[in-house]
């Protein structure tokens, strides 16, 4: 039997197939080029505000604080004055620091604050609602850096985004449709249907975005510093809000807070040093974990994305993921075995388990020591000319927060109470399980899984990544440090490539679309994997540093609408 195809119809498989091939096949665009800085992060214009600061003069620091208060107001989903995040910093000199402003629980908060009279766990209770608030520490943390490690002054850093905010921006296609679609969440509270909608129309892609409350806050940490924020108008504001509506909040909680500087936790893979995120973030050491497990293997190139490789990593994440859940908390108010999990040691130990099958997860157990959370995080990476590197992460927790803006100040609260273990074994909105390490306390920091992480080279910046994606920024930023080291990716490739995540429970591994090939997957289920829904995982910001050609190549992720901005 003859087919016979029209010319019409050939064109149209033609570009079916051409779409196909970029998508699958092609290599990925060259990384962004420049010498003398970069900024990467979530939103273009956050990305030029920092890229701004470097010109001007500024370190790595300076643009990173800017770009933080610049993504308050252009990546409201994220970016935040309402709730809190991690900054690990590679200074010139030699020194790794890290700052921890993740948001406390309040001092009324009680342990069972979120189970009902039969003392089940009420979910809506930790995510929905002024009682899902934690402590905001947003600005304490930029103010912090900016104070102990910056060059320039508040009033210059903060004033592109005061400016973003009072003239406003315009919005692009995917910040209006993301508008639009919580329109009916923010109608529950009239302080944010009044921010993101038009007298109750949705905005439109190309409409200008103004937010005059935020644009006064702003302004008023720009004139009085923390005080500005953590006292006087706008903290009145916060309580009001937060006290009106049955929420914990206070005065007392407000003045208390404090950002804090922490151990960088560190490890080593294959000769480069790895700096990350000491606790309450779970990110740094359940990284290195992986990475020391991982280690034991030898990669070559040809073994990316094989069925064999791919249980390699998911036996690793498996094994780290169970020791997160047992032992990782605020170490303000538990031991962490941080020692004994970052020990190559351990990793041997977990290593010599593994063998060619899949372990199911109900015989992983968390090893003993010696005698979810949101996907609406974002990232944002900085290098500057005298050899400074930051990499942030931030976060509200879900998609704008618990959706309630503070009437008349203009910024989203978090809903992070829901990343504490409210009942020990229950699993959070984003499938994550906790235990005595991780429950409510008064003044607690919840745990995280964020993991801003600078990898050296020889003591200097070779890598500085970060990403969002709630349970999966472990394993995210995993892969992007396999690619570039073990695969000799570059970085926009790096972060182009299709992942995969295995979190320990639910015992599934989740693919990325295009990640596993039908004979791989057929491989990897004969092994006795599950395989469960395909979603997106992550939006990574990436910097990588060629000392030798004195070239900084930055790259931002295909999943999301950022920018990589160097000169």
């Amino acid at each position: 039997m003859q087919i016979s195809i029209s010319s019409k119809n050939l064109k149209k498989i033609i570009l079916i197939f051409l779409v196909i091939y970029t998508l699958v096949f092609a290599e990925a665009p060259d990384p962004v080029r420049a010498r003398n800085g970069m900024v990467v992060s979530a939103s273009e214009l956050a990305s030029k505000v920092g890229l701004h600061i470097l010109k001007k003069g500024g370190n790595a620091v300076d643009a990173a604080v800017a770009t933080g208060f610049a993504l308050a107001v252009t990546y409201p989903s994220a970016g935040n004055l309402g709730g809190g995040g991690f900054m690990v910093i590679h200074l010139n000199d030699g020194r790794n620091v890290t700052i921890d402003y993740r948001e406390k629980a309040p001092v009324s908060a009680h342990r069972n604050m979120f189970l009902d009279s039969l003392g089940n766990y009420d979910p809506e209770l930790s995510s929905e609602g002024v009682t899902s608030s934690g402590v905001p520490g947003s600005v304490a943390g930029l103010l912090y850096a900016l104070e102990e490690y910056g060059t320039m002054k508040l009033a210059d850093v903060i004033q592109p985004a005061i400016n973003l905010a009072q003239n406003g921006f315009q919005l692009d296609y995917r910040t209006a449709r993301s508008f639009a679609s919580m329109l009916d969440a923010f109608s529950k509270y009239p302080s944010s249907f009044k921010v993101f909608s038009k007298d109750g129309e949705p905005y439109n892609e190309g409409e200008i975005f103004r937010q005059p409350d935020l644009a006064k806050t702003l302004k008023l940490i720009k004139e009085k510093g923390r005080d500005g924020f953590y006292k006087g108008e706008t903290a009145d504001l916060i309580v009001k809000q937060v006290q009106s509506n049955g929420g914990y909040i206070t005065h007392e909680d407000l003045a208390k807070y404090n950002a804090v500087e922490r151990e960088p936790v560190t490890g080593t893979y294959r000769g480069y040093e790895i700096v990350s995120m000491a606790p309450p973030s779970s990110g740094g050491i359940v990284l290195i974990e992986m990475l020391n497990i991982l280690e034991n293997y030898e990669f070559k190139q040809e073994d990316w994305g094989s069925s064999k490789y791919i249980h390699h990593l998911v036996e690793a994440m498996k094994y780290a993921y169970a020791d997160r859940t047992v032992h990782l908390g605020d170490e303000d108010f538990y031991p962490v075995p941080k020692e004994w999990l970052l020990s190559k040691e351990y990793a041997k130990e977990i290593f010599n388990k593994i063998t060619e099958e899949a372990t199911p997860s109900d015989q992983i157990s968390a090893g003993v020591p010696p005698a979810n959370e949101s996907e609406e995080t974002t990232h944002y990476s900085v290098y500057d000319a005298f050899g400074n590197a930051v990499s942030t992460t931030t976060t509200i927790n879900s998609s704008y927060g618990n959706k309630i803006v503070v009437d008349g100040a203009g910024f989203l609260l978090n809903n992070e109470m829901d990343d504490f273990s409210a009942k020990p074994g229950e699993p959070n909105q984003f499938g994550l399980r906790g235990a005595e390490a991780n429950s409510i306390q008064p003044e607690k920091r919840m745990l995280s899984s964020m993991t801003p992480t600078i990898v050296l080279q020889e003591k200097k910046p070779y890598l500085i990544v970060g990403s969002p994606g709630g349970s999966t920024i472990m394993t995210v930023v995993l892969q992007v440090i396999l690619n570039c080291i073990d695969f000799k990716m570059d970085i926009q490739n790096a972060i182009n490539q299709p992942r995969i995540h295995h979190q320990w429970l639910p015992d599934e591994i989740q693919p990325e679309r295009y990640a596993l090939p039908l004979d791989v997957k057929n491989n990897l289920i004969s092994m006795g994997y599950k395989i469960g829904r395909t979603r997106s995982l992550g939006r990574a910001e990436g910097i990588i540093i060629d000392h030798e050609n004195n070239i900084i190549y930055g790259a931002t992720d295909p999943r999301g609408n950022g920018s990589a901005e160097g000169f």
